[in-house]
Parts: structure tokens; sequence; C-alpha cells
């Protein structure tokens, strides 16, 4: 179990702006940080944290996936992340690729991290 994860981000404050806006549908919040420092997001058992860039471009970005309950979910989230400014990187839909169930939708946020709403319930 993954308790924590941080990434940087070049705008802290447009950042902090664009996760509330996206993370909205899916009930995730800000559980504490510091103005122009970092920002955590409590995401039920976990936190996802964002920390101001010593440098003004992020060089590496990453990949997360957001385990969701239910597909209203990932197309709630891909329409306030792309409100919020983040960009398309795949509209929500199956993903066949991954598995018979998987269904999400993917977005890059202000500095190019992908960012995914994800369900995938295994056949019984």
């Amino acid at each position: 179990m993954i308790d924590h994860v941080m990434i940087e981000v070049s705008n802290l404050k447009k950042s902090k702006e664009f996760y509330k806006k996206a993370f909205q549908p899916l009930g995730y919040k800000i559980a504490f940080g510091e103005e122009g420092v970092f920002w955590a997001f409590n995401i039920g058992e976990g936190l996802f944290e964002i920390l101001q860039s010593e440098s003004k471009k992020v060089i590496n970005t990453v990949h997360i996936a957001f385990k969701v309950k239910n597909k209203e979910q990932i197309h709630k989230f891909y329409e306030a992340a792309i409100k919020a400014g983040g960009k398309d990187n795949g509209k929500p839909g199956p993903c066949p690729e991954y598995t018979e169930t998987y269904y999400a939708s993917f977005v890059f946020d202000l500095d190019g991290h992908n960012v995914e709403a994800m369900i995938d319930k295994p056949r019984k």
C-alpha cells in the first residue's frame, strides 16, 4: 500500500487550483500544506502531494492513475480537469489493451504529468 506520492510542479498556486477542480468529482480535498511550498490532497487511504519545483520547468513528468468507484467519476474527472486547464490525453472509454474491463480517461496536467482516473473490475 502506498502512503503518499509527491510530484514537482512549476507553479504551485496554479497546480493547486487545477487539482482542486479536477479532484472535486472524486471527492479528494486538500488535507494540509504550506503556501509556496507544497499541498497534500487526501485521496482516501493515502496522499497525493504537489511540491513547488526549485526551477521554473519540471524536467521529469510522471504517470499516476487514481482508482475510482465508477465510470461516471471518470467522465466527471476528465471534464473537470479539461475545464481547469488540463490537456486531453485520452477521452473516457474502454481500454481493452490493458484488460477487458479496464475503463479510464487520461489528462495532462499543467506540467505535462499524465493523470488518469480508472476502474478495472475483473470478471468473476
